[in-house]
C-alpha cells in the first residue's frame, strides 16, 4: 500500500506479494528483504547484503513501518506499552503481556480508537477515527518484536472492533502466518469481538481459522446493551446462532471475555444468565476484573473494580452452574497498558 508521502510500505507484505513491486531486480532481492523486515529493521541502510543502488533506490520509494513510536512504557511485571503515531496524527497502543516464562503475548490494535462505546472501556471515551491498515496491524507487531524477541502468541484485543476492519486483518494475519516468515500458529492467534453475528459468520465461511473471543460481559441482553451500546444491532441470540455456527465449522472452543463491574454484573442471576448463553456450545468463561479508568461511569455512577470476595463467589457461581471459568491475571495496569485502559495516550477526543 502507499503512505501519506506515496511510498510503497513494505511492513505487512510476505516476500511473494513484495515480488511485483520489485519486479526489476532478481526475485531472490525479495526474501532478502523480506528476511531483514521480519527481522525488525528499521532502516534500509542496514541491509548490508543488498546492493548500495538497490538500499538507495528503496529508501526513495518505499518505507518500511508506516507509523512511529513516540513512547515506551514498562511496567514492574513485564508488561511493555508502545504509542505509536501513524502520518495522519492517529495514535495507537500496542502491548507485550509477559505470562510465565514460555507465553509472550502481542496484544494488537486494529482501529485508531473504537466506534463501540463500551462504557467500561477507555478506548471507548475517544471515540473512532479509522480502520488501521494491515501495515499498520503488521507493524505493530514487528515494533513490539524489537523489544521482546521471544513473541509466542498474537491477541487481537487492542484498541478497536477487529470484525469492522476483517479485510486488513486478513492481510495481517496472512503475514503473521506466512511459513516463510514468522510462522506463528494460527492456533496461538486470538480475535476478540463484542460480537458482530455477520463479521463472524464470515470468519466462519472465509476464516482465517484462529481463536474467538467474545466480549460478553454480560448475557443479560438489556443490561448488556446498556455497557455496550453499539450491541444493541447485535442482539445475544443472533450472536449466539452466528457463534454456533462458527463452532460447527471451526472445531474451536469460543471464550467469553467478562469484565467483572462491582455491583453490575456479578450476582447469582447473572451466572444464570450466562450459563443460558453458553448452553450448547464449547466454552471457556475468562473473568477480567475491571481495570480502573479515571471518569468512567455507567448511569451516573463511577465504575468501580469488584472486591476480591464479589470475583471469588462469582467464580465459584459460575463454576457451579458447570462452566469452566479462567481468570485473567493483572498485567500493565501499572502503564495503563491492561485490558479497557488502552488510549490513555490520546490528549483529547479523536475525530472521524
Amino acid at each position: 500500500m502507499q503512505g501519506s508521502n506515496n511510498k510503497t510500505i513494505l511492513s505487512g507484505l510476505t516476500s511473494d506479494e513484495m515480488r511485483p513491486i520489485l519486479s526489476n531486480y532478481p526475485s531472490f532481492r525479495s526474501s532478502q528483504i523480506y528476511k531483514w523486515i521480519i527481522s525488525g529493521i528499521d532502516s534500509f541502510e542496514g541491509m548490508n547484503n543488498l546492493p548500495l543502488p538497490l538500499r538507495r533506490e528503496l529508501a526513495e520509494k518505499c518505507t518500511l513501518n508506516p507509523g512511529k513510536v513516540t513512547s515506551t512504557q514498562r511496567d514492574t511485571d513485564g508488561t511493555v506499552k508502545l504509542a505509536i503515531s501513524m502520518d495522519d496524527g492517529a495514535v495507537i497502543e500496542a502491548v507485550i503481556i509477559r505470562d510465565g516464562k514460555d507465553r509472550i503475548t502481542a496484544c494488537l490494535s486494529t482501529q485508531a480508537g473504537c466506534p463501540a462505546g463500551c462504557v467500561f472501556c477507555k478506548t471507548g471515551m475517544i471515540g473512532y477515527k479509522r480502520n488501521l491498515t494491515a501495515s499498520e496491524i503488521a507493524s505493530q507487531f514487528l515494533l513490539l518484536k524489537k523489544n521482546e524477541k521471544g513473541i509466542s502468541h498474537i491477541v487481537i484485543m487492542g484498541m478497536g472492533e477487529p470484525l469492522l476492519n476483517l479485510d486488513e486483518l486478513r492481510k495481517a494475519i496472512n503475514f503473521f502466518t506466512d511459513k516463510k516468515g514468522l510462522n506463528i500458529s494460527k492456533r496461538r492467534i486470538t480475535v476478540s469481538t463484542y460480537g458482530i453475528a455477520k463479521g463472524i459468520l464470515d470468519l466462519a465461511n472465509n476464516g482465517p481459522d484462529i481463536r474467538l473471543a467474545l466480549s460478553l460481559t454480560t448475557a443479560n441482553d438489556e443490561l448488556r446493551q446498556r455497557l455496550i451500546p453499539a450491541s444493541r444491532e447485535n442482539p445475544l441470540p443472533r450472536v449466539k446462532e452466528a457463534l454456533l455456527y462458527y463452532q460447527k465449522k471451526a472445531k474451536r472452543r469460543i471464550t467469553l471475555e467478562m469484565v467483572l463491574l462491582k455491583g453490575i454484573n456479578t450476582g447469582a442471576s447473572d451466572a444464570k444468565a450466562v450459563r443460558e448463553f453458553a448452553q450448547g456450545m464449547d466454552t471457556v468463561i475468562n473473568l477480567i476484573p475491571w481495570n480502573p479508568v479515571e471518569g468512567i461511569e455507567f448511569e451516573g455512577v463511577p465504575l468501580c473494580a469488584p472486591t476480591q470476595k464479589e470475583i471469588t463467589d462469582y467464580a465459584l457461581a459460575l463454576e457451579n452452574e458447570g462452566l469452566k471459568v479462567t481468570l485473567r491475571l493483572k498485567k500493565g495496569r501499572g502503564i495503563s497498558g491492561a485490558c479497557g485502559q488502552l488510549g490513555s495516550t490520546s490528549t483529547s477526543k479523536l475525530e472521524s
